[in-house]
């Protein structure tokens, strides 16, 4: 059987599973039509300021929005976070004071953390450098959350606990909302006053509930990943409980400004529109990563999640086995993407992470990782991690040039 027909036999055993996840966007969908309508969204609020960004109708306006989207108290959706890392990393430090604790739950937290966290790099400013301490809960030797170990690791000093959605670079199931809620559950019965943080991308409208609706105090992501829709240029967001996204919004600024400053330079009608296709398009990503996870599963190849799992983010990980087919699969995937067709990825050194990365990501808007893109580390076990796709028919075009590179090596 030839690649195509690989891939014609998968579309056919995945109807059922896409049928369901277009039932899940249209729930999606609701939701934000609903949020849209509540605050009377209209073209006047696409007119962004200037300068200092005092009294920007359109920005909070879209506060609002997506605040209620993700069942938040408050939000701030911010061009001048420069990725899902920033915005993390001032969530953290407006929430953490010196001689507080904070504790990953989920093991070792993704490689661009490590120096925010002080874990990686000295006299940068980590929170380590701060005085701030940090433990972690490894997971079990199956990969999974240590439950038992959970309530006795969260102490009456501890004043984060750190949950991290996505399995990162690490062979592990993402987090589901089911997951996430127990969690903060066992958390807050160990000690109420630790606030339950979640570093939510790539998991944004994966399910039907955000991480604030089950109890989750504060949560930040990008939105070149799934809230910014793949149109949204730049940015990312903090929400949750509403004095926690101030303090956070007074690291991005200044204490005294906070949510009240930032220019939006003429992107509101993206932000708007981005988030509005934002279910749409990860319902898309969605069946790609099925996709790709029933076609390496027939092939032989370990993958992350298993091809009928429910999905819980929009990454799909293959343990490929070498770099020769690592760099084999991102050079097919990037000679199928629209954008930077001809060029040839090569791994090479990456600003936060440990290990050098071979990235494929011929996508319109740089590092749009909800548009269909492949990278992993050039570390054993070798794993690609494909993320995204703005319509699946799009990754089924790239993977069948992806399993024919393989099949020549």
């Amino acid at each position: 059987m030839n690649s195509l027909e690989q891939l014609q036999q998968a579309e056919q055993a995945l109807l059922p599973i896409f049928s369901g996840i277009d039932t899940q966007v249209k729930q999606n969908l609701k939701k934000m039509l609903s949020a849209f309508r509540h605050h009377n969204v209209g073209s006047h609020h696409f007119a962004g300021v200037s300068g200092y960004g005092h009294d920007d109708l359109g920005r909070e306006t879209l506060d609002r929005v997506f605040a209620e989207v993700m069942g938040a108290e408050a939000s701030a959706v911010r061009v001048q976070f420069v990725s899902g890392t920033h915005a993390i990393a001032c969530a953290l430090y407006g929430v953490l004071r010196p001689g507080d604790e904070m504790l990953s739950v989920v093991g070792a937290p993704y490689d661009t953390l490590e120096e925010v966290i002080g874990l990686r790099g000295k006299g940068q400013g980590s929170l380590i450098d701060f005085g701030i301490n940090y433990r972690q809960l490894d997971l079990t030797p199956q990969g999974t959350v240590d439950w038992q170990g959970l309530s006795q690791a969260v102490k009456r000093t501890t004043s984060v606990v750190l949950i991290q959605r996505s399995c990162g670079y690490s062979w592990r199931s993402s987090l589901s909302i089911a997951e996430i809620a127990r969690i903060v559950e066992i958390v807050k019965q160990q000690n109420p006053h630790t606030v339950c943080f979640v570093d939510n991308c790539y998991g944004e409208f994966i399910e039907t509930r955000e991480p604030t609706q089950v109890g989750a105090d504060l949560m930040a992501g990008s939105l070149i990943k799934n809230p910014g829709g793949t149109i949204v240029t730049a940015g990312g967001y903090i929400a949750g409980r509403a004095d926690l996204v101030e303090a956070a919004a007074c690291r991005l600024t200044a204490p005294g400004i906070g949510r009240a400053g930032g220019a939006t330079f003429d992107q509101l009608r993206l932000l708007f529109q981005g988030l509005f296709l934002a279910p749409q398009m990860v319902g898309e990503a969605m069946k790609g990563t099925h996709l790709t996870g029933y076609v390496f599963d027939q092939l032989g190849y370990p993958v992350n999640p298993q091809p009928f799992a429910p999905r819980r983010d929009v990454i799909q990980a293959i343990k490929l086995g070498s770099p020769e087919k690592l760099i084999a699969f991102c050079k097919a995937i990037q000679r199928n993407s629209p954008i930077g067709s001809y060029l040839d990825p090569i791994p090479d050194e990456m600003p936060g992470y440990e290990s050098q990365v071979v990235m494929a990501g011929g996508t319109f808007i740089e590092g749009s990782t909800l548009e269909f893109s492949a990278d992993g580390p050039l570390r054993e076990p070798y794993v690609v991690y494909c993320q995204g796709g703005t319509h699946w028919t799009h990754v089924a075009i790239a993977l069948e040039a992806a399993i024919e590179a393989l099949a020549n090596l």
